[in-house]
């Protein structure tokens, strides 16, 4: 496998790098730990006359608690976050979730940013981080930033909101407060995983008052199962849940198994994930 030669620009700062990518088009895409974008380019399943490495930007860098929030920047990497303390702090799961990503090579090379805008349907994080409230910080240029609901942010398998020129700045979420609870659960024969579930609920008066279920790995896009989340709520009973949420994950057959045997595996994970994050929920309600 060889690499078709390309020009590296080293941006220094937001505007150098959307101005680069803006001025390149579609023949450039931004790279920080290339997990991913290089091996495509290797495999020839694409090709670029311009990569902008932006891990010389300090914006996209550090993991920070600002107004309430954890902000991890895009070019931070798997590794530094499951080793933050701050992130093991206010949310411990995140830092567990990604000690699982991969192997340690990719976990120390790739970043949270570049995983996804990468945005592969067999992906750790992004189920995570749509159970867990995530938004994605995204800016051009001098312009100011735009907030997105992870939802929103991923549209399809390899396919972000970003446009032309856009950098996906930090990646945002609400800390684990007392009395709510979150669980991440996937099933893996390979590195990638070939189910993922992560479960996110709140507790209040002894009841769910809230819940946000994802699903991911078994079809094209990690997705919100907003039927079993109104379940839940409603105060369903957690096999009910997790059959909706199975029901409606979009499974498609790939190498890893049919529809029903990946509907199966997102009803069983689930399940698990429910129960984890009802534990947790209730622990830090505290007494009463």
């Amino acid at each position: 496998m060889t690499l078709s030669a390309f020009d590296l620009h080293r941006a220094s700062t937001v505007e150098e790098a959307t101005g680069l990518l803006g001025r390149f088009g579609d023949d450039a895409m931004p790279i920080a730990g290339g997990t991913e974008l290089l091996l495509l380019l290797k495999l020839g399943f694409a090709q670029y006359g311009h990569l902008v490495d932006v891990r010389g930007v300090s914006e996209l860098t550090g993991i920070r608690f600002e107004n309430g929030r954890v902000e991890i920047g895009a070019a931070v990497t798997h590794r530094e976050i499951e080793r933050s303390a701050l992130v093991r702090e206010h949310i411990p799961a995140l830092a567990q979730m990604e000690r699982s990503v991969a192997n340690i090579r990719v976990r120390t090379a790739g970043t949270l940013g570049g995983n996804l805008c990468f945005s592969d349907p067999h992906s750790d994080p992004a189920t995570f981080l749509l159970a867990a409230g995530a938004e994605a910080v995204v800016r051009r240029g001098g312009e100011a930033a735009r907030i997105l609901p992870l939802t929103e942010f991923l549209r399809g398998p390899y396919e972000t909101a970003l446009a032309e020129g856009d950098l996906l700045i930090a990646i945002r979420m609400p800390p684990t407060a007392a009395g709510t609870g979150i669980a991440h659960h996937k099933l893996a024969f390979r590195e990638r995983p070939a189910a993922t579930v992560a479960v996110w609920v709140r507790i209040a008066g002894g009841r769910v008052a809230e819940g946000r279920i994802a699903v991911g790995s078994v079809g094209p896009l990690a997705v919100r199962a907003s039927e079993a989340e109104s379940l839940l709520a409603g105060g369903a009973p957690v096999e009910e849940v997790a059959d909706a949420a199975a029901q409606n994950a979009g499974a498609v057959e790939d190498a890893d198994g049919s529809e029903e045997y990946k509907r199966q595996l997102v009803r069983v994970l689930v399940g698990r994930a429910l129960e984890d994050a009802l534990l947790q929920s209730a622990l830090s309600s505290g007494p009463g």
